[in-house]
């Protein structure tokens, strides 16, 4: 008894282990590109990355220890139970509540290790996540300024810098233009030849200003004007994002305190989140237990859909499960039920659920056998290809194997890998979707969002996950398919007829270049609009208004620029599109050699005259100067300067995500916006990563067939495990150079392509020394 025990148990926790990598690694990649341009901005050493990342694991772990539970359970019982293992196993006299027992070992070491988890660990690591980040933060201050880019996170100021240079300790700007916007109506500017900047406390940094000149004026008296020189001044700034970075004991955030912290807040008045949350730390844990009884009648009936049938089931399980926490938790927040009643909703449903399901296979019932139906149809479906397979070849299906593609043996491969392609694909893009509706969850249920928009907006996101998913799904699907093969020493066979290793996976290639031209014309042709869409009901959803969102730096925006020409900076308070009219704009202009003020025209308002094809301005008055001198003031009550001729369009940009547009209309965008003084190494970035990644999948079906036949006669799990590997290193390279490229330490070109290279660079490698 004690072998079969440990044969049961060794297959539950090879299932769970995998599925808890698995359910880990699409939480984390939501993450993963944020993190990693926070460590790029700051140069942060490797321990700092393995601290962060360390860091992130126990949230993660509240929810995947009880989802890699229910996988491992149900998937590691499945798998018994299409061999027929488990049919043998109740033949000798081993009941149900004997494989409870069994699973109930993995099920209770997993509630045990859940709570310490949520209890001790989870809490620990999210305070020190808020120190790291904090103290990581406070160093990016100076080092997010890019050059000819508005930056607006100062508090107070608005800065623009022609030119930026990294040094040691300190950073150096040149040709500096500072406005103080204290009095929006009348900023003060401040303009310097160069800057040395070092960072400070608090996301504080401290300029010293050399040989500038100050412009102040009062927006009641617009006669008096002050313009003053200075050789050297010093200035401190301080960053605008302030609130809620340091961890007093009054704001602390609730997942970062202690127990003893929320059950005594838990009593005050307005206690009902700590309460909430005080109950989800032993909640989450149960759920192990609860999910592992429904698991097991689930598993062990689970005859004829295998592994699928248990794919199938443990996504569907997963969702019931955490949709109802979620809505319980809801309805607890909002005084609906007790916080009792609302938190601990799903784990009494599962285990009523699943004592029911017991008894009725121990009585021998008949429950199960509707429920277990719905995923027969994958087990048919495998039989008829096997069928095809097995069956003896027509003499009038014979090819000529020289110069003809694809060949029978090139169907039977595209078969394998498409069915196993589409599984995985399909799988990964309902796991992310579920992930996604609980994180909305509160806020469908806050705002009334009705079902119809809801599903809408799933529909809509489904499209940006397949492109995000189908290189994973081809890398899993290569390793599985030819790591099967290999096993069953088909690959054997098929070299020992005289066909070459690079013959044999020439279909696979194939498909993977289809893919990656499809990935390309669908982020062309249909993906942008999808976004958009799923953007504007994501807004409903979190109950936002609908609206047109602009660049938050357009009341700044510089002027076109021409050689030899002055250069201009336009900044106004309010601007009608509708009928191209600002309030309260004003134009500096520089000389074009030193960036020194040259002159400023205010004026309340500006209208575009179509007939004569000039702005009008109104009510207002022009200042030139000469050095620290005002050479001349001049009043108006309407004026007209031809020299400025940005047309209204030119003030028109809406800021667009990279997500919401194809290649060509990024381009265009990405040199529109540089001419307007906007910073486009983000956008530029994203435009290679358009064909970038979607070559990816081609390169990740070439990484995995030396891998997966170097893993000799090991399991699919193994072709996952390794596949999932895979995906993190690529991830974690992709997105530390495109971070990279985000604060100009690479070229856009590099920082999109370069993972790419060394992922095919590596896979060529390993391709050509594998045994043909």
């Amino acid at each position: 008894m004690r072998i079969l025990t440990r044969y049961i148990l060794r297959e539950v926790l090879s299932h769970a282990l995998i599925g808890g990598v698995l359910f880990t690694f699409v939480l984390f990649m939501r993450d993963l590109g944020h993190l990693l341009e926070l460590v790029v901005r700051n140069s942060a050493s490797l321990g700092s990355v393995l601290e962060i990342f360390a860091l992130m694991m126990p949230n993660f772990f509240t929810v995947t220890i009880p989802m890699s539970v229910l996988v491992g359970i149900l998937l590691g019982l499945s798998r018994l139970a299409a061999d027929s293992e488990i049919t043998a196993m109740r033949a000798s006299g081993i009941g149900v509540w004997r494989f409870v027992g069994i699973v109930g070992l993995v099920a209770v070491a997993a509630w045990g290790v859940g709570l310490a988890n949520t209890l001790y660990f989870a809490p620990k690591s999210s305070e020190a996540m808020i120190r790291l980040e904090t103290s990581l933060a406070n160093a990016q201050a100076s080092y997010e300024v890019q050059p000819h880019v508005f930056y607006e996170d100062f508090k107070n100021y608005v800065l623009y810098v022609q030119d930026v240079r990294a040094a040691a300790g300190a950073a150096q700007w040149h040709q500096i233009f500072l406005a103080d916007l204290s009095n929006p109506s009348a900023p003060k500017i401040t303009t310097a030849d160069r800057a040395t900047v070092i960072d400070g406390p608090n996301q504080t940094v401290t300029m010293r200003l050399r040989d500038g000149t100050e412009h102040q004026m009062d927006a009641t008296r617009p006669n008096d004007y002050e313009v003053s020189t200075f050789a050297q001044t010093d200035l401190p700034l301080q960053a605008g994002s302030q609130e809620d970075v340091h961890l007093g004991r009054s704001d602390k955030p609730i997942l970062a305190m202690s127990n003893s912290e929320l059950l005594e807040r838990s009593h005050r008045k307005g206690g009902k989140p700590y309460l909430i949350e005080l109950n989800n730390r032993f909640s989450y844990p149960a759920a192990c237990l609860v999910l592992m009884l429904v698991a097991v009648p689930l598993g062990l009936s689970s005859k004829r859909g295998g592994k699928s049938a248990g794919f199938v089931l443990t996504i569907a399980l997963v969702f019931i499960y955490y949709f109802l926490s979620s809505t319980g938790t809801a309805l607890a927040r909002q005084n609906k039920i007790p916080v009792g009643a609302g938190v601990w909703m799903a784990n009494i449903l599962f285990a009523t659920f699943g004592i029911l399901l017991l008894r009725e296979m121990s009585t021998g019932g008949s429950m199960l056998t509707a429920i277990n139906s719905a995923g027969s149809w994958f087990r048919v479906r495998a039989r008829q290809d096997e069928a095809t397979v097995a069956a003896p070849a027509q003499p009038e299906r014979v090819r000529v194997t020289r110069g003809r593609f694809p060949l029978i043996l090139d169907e039977y491969v595209i078969r394998q890998f498409l069915a196993t392609f589409a599984l995985v694909l399909s799988t990964f893009v309902m796991l992310m979707l579920v992930f996604t509706f609980f994180e909305l969850l509160g806020d469908i249920i806050r705002n009334r969002t009705p079902l119809v928009t809801v599903g809408d907006y799933l529909i809509n996101l489904t499209p940006s996950m397949i492109y995000l998913i189908t290189p994973l799904s081809v890398l899993i699907a290569v390793l599985v398919v030819f790591g099967i093969m290999n096993r069953t020493s088909e690959l054997t066979a098929m070299k020992a007829t005289g066909i070459s290793l690079y013959r044999i996976v020439v279909p696979v290639l194939v498909i993977a270049a289809v893919l990656a031209t499809s990935l390309f014309m669908f982020d062309e042709l249909y993906l942008p609009k999808a976004n958009r869409r799923q953007e504007a009901l994501r807004n409903i959803i979190k109950g936002k208004p609908a609206q047109t969102f602009e660049h938050p730096g357009q009341k700044w925006i510089f002027g076109r620029q021409q050689p030899g020409k002055p250069g201009r900076i336009f900044y106004y308070e309010y601007f009608d599109s509708d009928s191209d009219t600002f309030g309260n704009v004003t134009v500096f202009e520089f000389n074009a050699n030193s960036f020194t003020l040259s002159r400023r025209i205010f004026a309340a308002t500006a209208h575009w005259e179509p007939r004569v094809n000039t702005w009008v301005f109104e009510d207002g008055w022009t200042r030139t100067f000469t050095g620290d001198e005002v050479q001349d003031y001049r009043p108006f009550a309407v004026s007209t300067f031809p020299e400025i001729q940005e047309q209204p369009q030119y003030f028109k940009k809406e800021t667009l995500q990279s997500t919401e547009m194809s290649f060509s209309e990024l381009r265009r965008y990405i040199q529109d916006l540089r001419q307007s003084g906007f910073d486009t190494m983000r956008l530029r970035v994203q435009l290679n990563h358009k064909i970038a990644y979607p070559l990816i999948t081609l390169v990740m079906a070439v990484l995995a067939i030396p891998f997966a036949i170097s893993m000799g006669k090991r399991g699919s799990l193994t072709g996952v495990a390794v596949a999932i590997g895979l995906a993190v290193a690529y991830w974690v390279c992709s997105g530390i150079f495109e971070a990279m490229g985000n604060v100009n330490l690479l070229p856009a070109f590099l920082a999109a392509w370069s993972p790419d290279l060394l992922f095919a660079l590596a896979g060529g490698y390993l391709l050509l020394r594998s045994s043909t």
